[in-house]
């Protein structure tokens, strides 16, 4: 499967605004935006140039798309499916995007970024109802369990994610349970539950070009 390999710092410079790629460092003052405020390549201070519609658009799906760690094929899928359901298109692709598992895994805080619980997930470490699970694009439904594998409690990283959770706050639409490390689903995510900065009729505009 397709994947981006390069340094996500530049993904942030890029979108000149913090996507938490990185989970601490982002909070850190080794966080590349806040060292270099400026897009990433020989003409990244020189970008005076006002910005067209379109390119604002693109802009905004691309930072959606990066925040949630999803190629291009994929989200517009996502795209696809949402704008098929009833509602507004953007706010059905913003909650497909949350429901997906490597998502609930980073906002329960089991990994500290979406790419780390991807990978917790891919290596099976994550039951979902007591069953293992790992695919990451998996989307959780309410009343769900999800919870780090019996066995994967040991591993060092895991143990210091679970010593720091007690200080995570987690969305209205999940639970957590600090000593069993689980979290359930209550309900599917609202537009309001997604505290992030995103214009989701910019990406709807995008697609409807």
């Amino acid at each position: 499967m397709a994947k981006y390999t390069d340094s996500v710092c530049r993904l942030c410079r890029r979108e000149g605004q913090k996507l938490f790629l990185k989970g601490d460092r982002c909070y850190s003052s080794k966080c590349a935006i806040d060292r270099r405020q400026y897009a990433p390549g020989m003409h990244g201070q020189s970008r005076g140039k006002k910005p067209s519609d379109f390119s604002i658009q693109l802009r905004e799906k691309q930072k959606v798309r990066r925040i949630y760690g999803v190629l291009e094929k994929q989200f517009h899928k996502y795209f696809v499916i949402g704008n098929r359901q009833k509602g507004m298109a953007g706010e059905n692709l913003l909650r497909l995007l949350e429901r997906r598992l490597d998502n609930v895994v980073y906002r329960l805080g089991f990994a500290a970024s979406r790419a780390e619980a991807r990978q917790f997930v891919n290596h099976g470490h994550i039951t979902v109802n007591g069953r293992r699970v790992d695919i990451a694009s998996y989307l959780v439904n309410t009343g769900e369990l999800i919870s780090i594998k019996e066995k994967s409690r040991d591993i060092n990283r895991i143990k210091e994610m679970a010593e720091i959770l007690k200080d995570r706050a987690v969305p209205a639409w999940l639970s957590l349970d600090v000593n069993n490390l689980t979290g359930t689903v209550i309900n599917l995510p609202a537009r309001e539950d997604i505290q992030i900065p995103i214009e989701e009729h910019l990406i709807v505009e995008k697609y409807s070009r």
